[in-house]
């Protein structure tokens, strides 16, 4: 009996020494009420505007957070390196900074589900020197950021290429490795594809030689030395957005206009910026109203390349290229007056817009008025229409643009109340404007439109260049 006692006493001492269980990570975090996201600066993931945070991982990141029932706090850096470093000493949750997954980090990280695809790119500058086809044909340095997968990449191809000169640096990101490029401080670089989209954009001289890598994932990274909790709601956030179409409508809204590059285009855009916009600056400010100056401004370079007597075959005519009827609704005496045109096509945008349904969020409620501005409202209606009858959203851009083509073919337009449209113009108009304003908005911002007209020199015997 004593033994027994005894016995029981030692079992009762040990369990009142025993540690309490520690929280779950996800516990943890909600404990706090706040998850720690770490990110990398840059248009492509994060970065402020005027209007606060923004970038594609602090959306995703903040719907994220809300879901768990936390704020969310985003501990930015411009170096890799000392991301990665946040996130294995703990002070950062998890890490939203558009990085590829590769063997490397795999050995380090936990990878929750890719979300998005990109390509790898050797970058150098259009006309500086004869393009390259292969790592071989490189003539000068190679320079990457340290530790970014470009990095990882490198140190593996190592051997099989001993003759290839190339160096890793921590002193730079990879817009500025971009910028460098440009500028002609270094000879090469290799470019995440969405990367290189946003900055030609900006610096159309950059050019690709070769594709290194494909189908390279993009996914968050989680610390692999804790328990699998947060991990878990991180796999069924990404599983209900991409179920819902969600993901798809945030992806395109921040990448699907940039893709397509041209480089004739953008150069004489970001001269005209240079040298045309400034004489007209304070017009589009002054009759923008709640709109930004900017997008007036990007859709009267779609319009007539801020031509002020511009005039189409059908007959519309000035900045903002209004048909005569337009132009008398809008209180439009002379089409080819640069301030009348731009008021008059400020006042027909906003009533496009007030004409959208208020429960299409911004910015699909911006470019469904940009598509009616285009094509008008009722072709607008009929492709919305086609659209819910083939399944999709017709409250979502992306699942609208789809269906505007279907307007050219008989089997769809006969359906539709105001029948045949060139429904793939508005697609192409929508996609132009983004871009426009998406560098209005960049130049402007860093203070690049100048005040006064620029004069470009043109060289001798480069003859009329675009007639």
């Amino acid at each position: 009996m004593l033994k027994w006692l005894i016995s029981w006493s030692l079992i009762g001492l040990l369990l009142g020494c025993a540690p309490e269980p520690q929280p779950s990570q996800l516990d943890a975090i909600k404990e706090r009420g706040l998850l720690r996201v770490g990110t990398l600066l840059g248009p492509t993931s994060y970065y402020l505007d005027a209007e606060g945070e923004a970038g594609i991982e602090y959306v995703l990141a903040k719907q994220f957070a809300e879901e768990l029932g936390v704020e969310v706090e985003m501990v930015s850096r411009y170096n890799v390196k000392n991301l990665l470093n946040l996130l294995e000493s703990g002070e950062v949750d998890l890490l939203a900074a558009g990085l590829n997954r590769t063997a490397q980090r795999e050995q380090r990280f936990q990878f929750g589900p890719p979300y998005f695809e990109i390509s790898q790119r050797v970058v150098f500058k259009q006309g500086a020197r004869d393009r390259p086809r292969s790592l071989e044909e490189l003539d000068a340095e190679l320079v990457v950021v340290e530790d970014s997968s470009h990095h990882d990449w490198l140190l593996q191809i190592a051997e099989d290429y001993p003759e290839l000169k190339w160096r890793a640096t921590d002193d730079h990101d990879a817009n500025e490795l971009l910028r460098q490029v440009v500028e002609g401080d270094i000879a090469y670089t290799i470019a995440d594809s969405n990367t290189l989209d946003v900055q030609r954009r900006y610096y159309p001289d950059l050019s690709v030689a070769f594709t290194v890598r494909d189908d390279v994932d993009i996914a968050w990274l989680l610390n692999q030395q804790v328990d699998a909790s947060l991990y878990a709601e991180v796999i069924t956030f990404f599983g209900n957005l991409r179920h819902s179409g969600q993901l798809s409508q945030l992806l395109d809204q921040h990448f699907g206009h940039v893709a397509n590059f041209n480089y004739v285009d953008t150069s004489l855009f970001i001269d005209a910026v240079q040298t045309v916009l400034p004489k007209y600056r304070d017009i589009f400010e002054k009759h923008a109203g709640a709109l930004d100056w900017r997008l007036l401004a990007a859709i009267s370079y779609q319009e007539s390349l801020w031509n002020p007597r511009a005039i189409s075959p059908t007959g519309v005519r000035g900045m903002m290229m209004l048909t005569l009827p337009t132009a008398k609704a809008m209180g439009v005496a002379s089409r080819l007056n640069p301030e009348q045109s731009i008021q008059g096509g400020a006042r027909y945008f906003e009533r496009m817009l007030q004409r959208i349904p208020a429960r299409i969020p911004e910015p699909d409620r911006i470019w469904f008025a940009l598509a009616a501005y285009n094509i008008g409202y009722g072709h607008l209606e009929d492709a919305r229409i086609l659209t819910q009858q083939q399944g999709g959203d017709a409250d979502r851009w992306i699942d609208v643009r789809k269906r505007l083509p279907l307007l050219r073919q008989k089997q769809f337009y006969r359906q539709t109340r105001f029948g045949f449209a060139r429904g793939d113009e508005p697609v192409r108009y929508v996609g132009n404007i983004r871009r426009y304003y998406d560098t209005l908005v960049w130049l402007d911002n860093r203070g690049r439109i100048p005040a006064k007209p620029m004069e470009i020199t043109v060289p001798e015997g480069s003859g009329d260049g675009v007639n």
